[in-house]
């Protein structure tokens, strides 16, 4: 974890995993790297939060894997959900729901999916396709922690690979390109 920059609550923070993902944000906002996956996401952002002054709002900026062929482009994200979590079963254990999907706003667009995994396995992209448009490993975890802390968050994910058989080499030779885009999207939109 490292925040760079300083939270101020007239100013929005802008929530990557790796310094890749950043590499052309001109520090106009503070930008926090949490590191890759739900625990160091979770554990940054509440970190952060918990340390005082809020932002105006966090906007997640992330590379993502498409679930289907043909996705391509940055995307705002409406619904974000945890593809590694069994609520079906949690729910038959205790008859109550854990992990459910999370509503980002009245906007349509993509469904996220967010787990620990990083899908580069055909059968898990078509298996994840049914209920979602694309994968990450932070949104689900940024999200939680942002409504529980009642601060708006925007996740913002540009595709960086199909989330299929070679997406680690993709993400690999992507991830400099898609850092570019993201840092285009904050300049003409925040």
């Amino acid at each position: 974890m490292r925040l760079i920059g300083t939270v101020t609550p007239g100013l929005p923070l802008l929530v990557v995993a790796v310094e890749e993902e950043s590499a052309y944000l001109d520090g106009r906002f503070p930008v926090l790297l949490t590191g890759m996956g739900k625990i160091n996401a979770t554990a940054a952002l509440a970190t952060v939060l918990a340390g005082g002054d809020r932002p105006s709002e966090i906007v997640n900026l992330g590379t993502a894997g498409a679930l289907r062929s043909g996705w391509a482009g940055t995307h705002l994200v409406s619904r974000v959900l945890q593809h590694d979590l069994d609520s079906r079963v949690l729910n038959l254990l205790t008859g109550r729901t854990f992990g459910g999907p999370i509503e980002l706003g009245p906007e349509p667009g993509p469904v996220l999916a967010t787990g620990d995994l990083f899908v580069s396995d055909p059968e898990a992209r078509d298996r994840l396709a049914r209920s979602a448009d694309l994968v990450d490993m932070e949104g689900y975890a940024l999200a939680t922690v942002a409504v529980r802390a009642g601060v708006p968050i925007r996740l913002v994910k540009h595709v960086s690979d199909e989330a299929g058989e070679g997406a680690a080499r993709t993400w690999r030779e992507s991830v400099d390109g898609c850092a570019k885009i993201l840092a285009d999207w904050v300049h003409t939109r925040l």
